[in-house]
């Protein structure tokens, strides 16, 4: 009985081991998922975008202003690769 439950615990820490990265990774790639999706939407408030979700409009504000989210080509360009980078990672919307 005894090595049965030893060898359980010792099978139990080494897939809590083995599971370590990946948390991390997972951890990591949240980080990575709110820093770019911050960059996105400040070029947006930038430009004076009307947000919707209460996300947004608790690090924006409320304010939008003419040209109420329409961007340059320039800005628009930025946010269609931030948007790519946050797709390739798997980021939520």
């Amino acid at each position: 009985m005894f090595k049965i439950t030893t060898l359980l615990n010792i099978s139990v820490a080494a897939l809590t081991l083995a599971a370590a990265p990946f948390a991390l990774a997972g951890a990591a790639r949240a980080d990575a998922c709110d820093r770019l999706w911050h960059k996105r939407n400040a070029i947006y408030a930038d430009y004076g975008y009307c947000f919707k979700t209460e996300r947004a409009r608790s690090v924006f504000g409320y304010v939008c202003h003419p040209p109420f989210g329409r961007l340059p080509p320039w800005a628009q360009r930025r946010v269609s690769e931030i948007q790519a980078e946050e797709d390739g990672m798997g980021c939520p919307r």
